[in-house]
């Protein structure tokens, strides 16, 4: 498949969008108008965006905590993405949950899971709605290295693949879970070997090349709707920082030098420009115009209330009453 200049043009800019929106949001962080730590995707912004754009407006998504542009791409507002990120009460959650456990059903975003293992049963489950409800969707399950890991991991995919499932299973590999690297956890170099376990194709791609990863959804997303079941999609992508509170003292200078020669807006910016799709002016104004969508966000969240303190009870309980 050919992608055309269009969509080209709408990777980059969604890309800029999740760079400088979570740039903001750490900055709101650092002035401490964001209560707890503040997760960033940045440096993921290609792995992110080229598997939320593969998708229609009608499939599901399960994003991780580090994918607030794909909850935008999905149809979420950015102005109350942040106020959830800030706890105010016009976010999506309220404000009770943040960035960790944001969701948004009006776009068919199934949410955030904070127990990061937690996204398989419910991709599973979803998926399998799907399937019986013969909906003509599927479900796309984005999580990390350290999340592979976990045994629900094993249980899901099993699952999926028994019941020729109609998910997607996308890794988002940015080499560390917390402080600990891929490499000294796991017994395999790449998350998507393990697919043979489970008579499943698996890929691993290049996280930082945006056509290469919306590509490789896209061709399992046509593969699920076709009734050939589940795909395992291994990213390989870097986190140039883990959250708020870490200061990243076990990253060796070298790897961090060697994955920020890699940045995936600077490749793939170079690239347009190559192909004479994108030039200097253009650049300014997808920038200008970004910034200025992402000051309104951080206006809005700001201006926003607080939730009232009768709603730290709301959701919580359910009546009882025995009829």
């Amino acid at each position: 498949m050919t992608i055309s200049e269009e969509l080209m043009l709408e990777m980059y800019r969604y890309m800029v969008l999740g760079r400088l929106f979570e740039q903001c949001a750490e900055q709101l962080t650092h002035r401490g108008l964001i209560p707890g730590a503040f997760h960033t995707g940045i440096g993921e912004e290609a792995t992110h965006v080229g598997a939320t754009l593969a998708l229609t407006h009608k499939d599901y998504i399960i994003p991780t905590h580090r994918g607030h542009v794909a909850d935008i791409i999905k149809g979420a507002e950015p102005g109350r993405l942040m106020a959830e990120i800030l706890g105010r009460a016009t976010g999506y959650c309220g404000g009770r949950g943040g960035s960790v456990h944001v969701a948004d059903a009006a776009s068919n975003n199934l949410g955030v899971q904070a127990v990061l293992s937690a996204v398989y049963p419910v991709a599973v489950g979803a998926a399998l709605t799907q399937k019986r409800a013969n909906t003509g969707r599927i479900v796309l399950a984005m999580f990390g290295d350290g999340a592979s890991l976990m045994g629900t991991f094993h249980e899901a995919l099993n699952l999926s693949a028994i019941w020729h499932l109609p998910v997607v299973w996308v890794c988002v590999n940015n080499q560390y879970a917390m402080s600990t690297s891929f490499a000294e956890a796991s017994a395999i170099a790449n998350v998507a070997d393990r697919a043979s376990a489970y008579n499943m194709p698996g890929h691993v791609v290049d996280g930082n090349d945006i056509m290469v990863v919306y590509e490789t959804v896209r061709e399992a997303r046509e593969r699920a709707l076709a009734g050939e079941g589940p795909t395992l999609i291994e990213c390989k992508t870097y986190r140039q920082g883990h959250s708020t509170f870490d200061t990243n003292p076990y990253r060796p200078q070298e790897e961090i030098d060697a994955w920020s020669k890699r940045d995936p807006i600077t490749q793939f910016e170079q690239r347009l420009r190559e192909r004479g799709v994108l030039d200097e002016k253009l650049i300014t104004k997808i920038a200008d115009g970004v910034q200025r969508q992402v000051d309104e966000a951080q206006e809005f969240a700001l201006n926003s209330p607080e939730p009232p303190p009768e709603a730290g009870v709301e959701f919580v309980f359910r009546s009882s009453e025995v009829e």
